[in-house]
């Protein structure tokens, strides 16, 4: 059963908080690249193919380069692919799709600040945990990832 066509109503309004998100993401000048870098990184870590083929095409749309994709699952290893923004912001990612204990959390939570005003925290919270909720609908779904000819 495809839960977004089950309950259509459920996921409009999870499209609706993405483009909230979306919007709050440009108010606190967090550009679309490292939007769709949070998008792949939390689609990585929950396995979710279907989001994984959608925001990989829709971050080199929005320049992220095919190298940082490549490494993306190592990029704490990579600091020189990676704005401290963007490092800041894949923290945060990460942070919010674990859930580690408090200690763990806070000591993330810190270091991101040190890069993320205020309102860009809030809106990388609200990334992290919009992809996660449309990852989770997707792999219990099970949408395919249609096969395409490459360019």
């Amino acid at each position: 059963m495809w839960i977004d066509k089950q309950s259509p109503e459920i996921f409009h309004a999870l499209n609706g908080v993405a483009l909230a998100v979306r919007n709050a993401a440009a108010a606190a000048d967090l550009d679309r690249a490292v939007m769709e870098l949070v998008n792949v990184r939390v689609s990585q870590l929950t396995g979710c193919p279907f989001c994984l083929d959608l925001h990989t095409r829709a971050a080199r749309e929005a320049g992220v380069t095919q190298q940082q994709l490549d490494v993306l699952p190592g990029w704490q290893r990579s600091p020189y692919l990676f704005t401290e923004l963007q490092q800041a912001a894949l923290s945060v990612a990460e942070t919010v799709t674990s859930l580690p204990d408090e200690e763990s959390m806070a000591r993330e939570y810190a270091a991101a600040r040190q890069h993320l005003s205020d309102d860009q925290m809030s809106v990388l919270i609200w990334a992290a945990t919009a992809i996660g909720a449309f990852n989770r609908a997707s792999i219990v779904s099970k949408h395919p990832v249609r096969v395409r000819k490459e360019n």
